[in-house]
């Protein structure tokens, strides 16, 4: 690895860290907001929903942006945007305003992601990129899973504001790093910003998870929640109208004629929607139902934390020697058994008998998914669409998690009790099987993208 391979890995992993990180600290921290602002489960999942809204709503146009302007361009307004609406969080005064900085933080989270991810594709090839992107995945999903332990600590020790202020110190030393890294010249053609596809992408998202977050307030026959329902889904079907005819695609429909890709994202919505389902309900679950403190909860994520670091990098190297279908169909079953072990976590819960053997299933298959997961699908597609290829594969696996946590409210009813979190767990399982079935069908040997079946038009020209 040469050094400015070292510094794009470097700034690759640190600043998808700060966005991974965020979207997964906030959880221990609900409850904590809940008791000062108010505003019950409804409020947490907007905290939560609410960035994940911007994220995978723009995330599309964030990777196009990122393979016309830039990747390091991109990467510097997302850091610095990131910083401010972190702050705007951690100053909030009421459940209102802080939905509102976790909607334009998601923004500035879609920048974060494709381009850095990008980079390492831009940078790295071969067995080498297999390798590069399992220290990514390993050291990224550190961030996912240890920041309940981080936000924990900090809830209970100083308040649930230092969860978004703690931000500003990675960002300042990405943005540091970020001056020395330069990246390959283009040989494709820029592609055009597909705002209209953009605000539709953002209506059609909106609309549903609106009304499935409040259809427990309202009812599910009330205008307010019928009709963002309605006009949402219309503006999803708009929107992948306007796709497949447009000539500047921020989602380009092409990139699904490759099999690895479509059927890798298929894969995603059924393993993310798991991950996030699962993660958001077991912090919630261990502090209101099982009487743990937040930093007590935010342990339950470190056997998970030290699975992901000791593995990802070895089965993201295996998955570049011998390809992803055998570890992205293995990985999505030992994390439902880890999800299914944790119905026994019943009052009074044993932490080491009842949390840890699931936590840890559930790290070792993410170490073993994850990583052959995203080579498989950017694997599958030309080095400079690398950029929306990611940013149709984690707005995918957003999206999944936004629907799962903005159907709780739905699976747990009113009031979370032990038979609610236990229908969670057996529906967040019922998820990552799923995931492993597509996979096993779906995924074949990567093709040189040369190839008849892997051939792709740039990014903005006609599918």
């Amino acid at each position: 690895m040469n050094p400015l391979q070292r510094r794009v890995l470097s700034v690759a992993i640190l600043s998808s860290f700060v966005a991974f990180l965020d979207g997964s600290i906030i959880n221990v921290a609900l409850p904590a907001i809940g008791r000062e602002l108010g505003g019950g489960l409804p409020l947490q999942q907007w905290v939560v929903d609410g960035y994940l809204l911007s994220l995978g709503a723009l995330i599309l146009v964030a990777g196009s942006l990122s393979d016309t302007l830039g990747r390091v361009r991109v990467l510097r307004a997302g850091l610095i945007w990131f910083g401010i609406m972190s702050l705007a969080c951690a100053f909030s005064p009421t459940g209102v305003i802080l939905v509102i900085a976790r909607i334009l933080q998601g923004v500035a989270a879609a920048l974060l992601v494709p381009s850095s991810l990008a980079l390492i594709t831009s940078n790295f090839q071969g067995v080498a990129q297999g390798k590069a992107i399992g220290l990514w995945t390993g050291l990224t999903g550190i961030a996912g899973i240890a920041g309940p332990l981080l936000g924990g600590i900090l809830v209970d020790t100083l308040s649930w504001r230092y969860v978004f202020a703690i931000n500003v110190l990675p960002i300042a030393v990405t943005l540091v790093l970020l001056m020395r890294v330069t990246e390959p010249a283009r040989t494709l053609p820029a592609a055009r910003i597909d705002v209209l596809g953009a605000v539709l992408a953002a209506l059609g998202l909106g609309g549903p998870v609106f009304a499935l977050i409040e259809q427990g307030r309202y009812g599910g026959g009330s205008p307010v929640v019928f009709l963002p329902l309605v006009l949402g889904l219309i503006a999803f079907a708009t929107f992948l109208w306007w796709e497949s005819r447009t000539p500047h695609p921020m989602m380009p429909l092409s990139l699904f004629r490759v099999r690895n890709f479509w059927a890798g994202n298929l894969a995603t919505v059924g393993i993310y929607a798991a991950l996030s389902l699962g993660f958001f309900m077991v912090s919630i679950y261990l502090q209101e139902v099982g009487k743990f403190s937040a930093t007590a909860a935010g342990l339950a994520g470190i056997p998970s934390t030290i699975m992901m670091l000791l593995f990802a990098t070895l089965f993201g190297t295996l998955a570049g020697k011998y390809g992803a279908r055998l570890f992205m169909t293995v990985g999505p079953i030992v994390a439902g058994c880890g999800f299914l072990w944790l119905l026994t976590a019943q009052p009074p819960i044993d932490f080491w008998l009842h949390v840890v053997p699931g936590t840890v299933l559930l790290g070792l298959g993410l170490a073993i998914t994850v990583a052959p997961l995203t080579a498989a699908v950017l694997g599958a597609i030309h080095p400079e669409q690398a950029g929306i290829g990611s940013a149709i594969n984690n707005a995918v696996a957003r999206v999944a998690g936004l629907i799962a946590i903005a159907l709780v409210g739905t699976v747990t009813g009113d009031l979370l009790d032990v038979a609610g979190f236990q229908r969670v767990m057996v529906l967040a399982a019922a998820l990552m099987f799923a995931g492993a079935l597509v996979s096993w069908l779906g995924i074949r040997a990567a093709s040189p993208v040369t190839d008849t079946g892997g051939a792709l038009p740039a990014v903005g020209e006609p599918g």
